[in-house]
């Protein structure tokens, strides 16, 4: 008979469980910790903007230089700028988009990835690729031609005559 009520007594228990607080408690202890664990990662993913790190990125609209390397009164006023923004607490993305604000698109060092900008990306990758289809068509066609021309017998027998002529007069001046 204990093996009867034994199953009744579990049922009875896990009844009391599902009707309690408690799964709504370990649900909302669950979610509070994705939610902390989520921040917490998303603010490690983000790190804090510095000035030497942006200044790799952006030119110097007046000298056409990066503005790590430039020396000018303006590259010094986007520096003071760059710097006001950092100590805003302002990210990497929010500092450019407040540059090219400031300074129109010329500011960034690289073109955007987007309309016709895209073709600084997409050409040399376009040449790259062709580049590579006439070496493949063409290098198995000059390994050939080169097998047949070492298997066609002597290469002095591919001289003409006057060129064997004049070949052995340079010889002999030597000699």
């Amino acid at each position: 008979m204990s093996a009867r009520r034994e199953p009744a007594r579990v049922a009875d228990r896990s009844r009391a469980w599902r009707s309690s607080a408690g799964p709504r408690a370990a649900l909302a202890l669950a979610l509070a910790s994705l939610a902390l664990c989520t921040g917490a990662a998303a603010a490690a993913a983000a790190p804090r903007a510095s000035l030497p790190q942006i200044e790799r990125q952006v030119m110097c609209v007046t000298c056409k230089i990066p503005l790590e390397v430039a020396e000018s009164p303006q590259a010094d006023r986007e520096r003071a700028f760059i710097q006001g923004l950092i100590d805003e607490g302002r990210d990497e993305a929010a500092i450019k988009r407040a540059l090219v604000g400031q300074y129109g698109p010329a500011v960034l060092a690289l073109p955007s990835a987007s309309g016709f900008d895209l073709a600084a990306y997409l050409v040399p990758l376009g040449v790259l690729l062709l580049v590579l289809v006439v070496l493949a068509v063409l290098l198995p066609r000059w390994r050939r031609s080169a097998r047949a021309q070492a298997r066609s017998g002597d290469p002095a027998a591919a001289l003409s005559a006057a060129d064997a002529q004049r070949l052995d007069a340079d010889l002999e001046r030597f000699d």
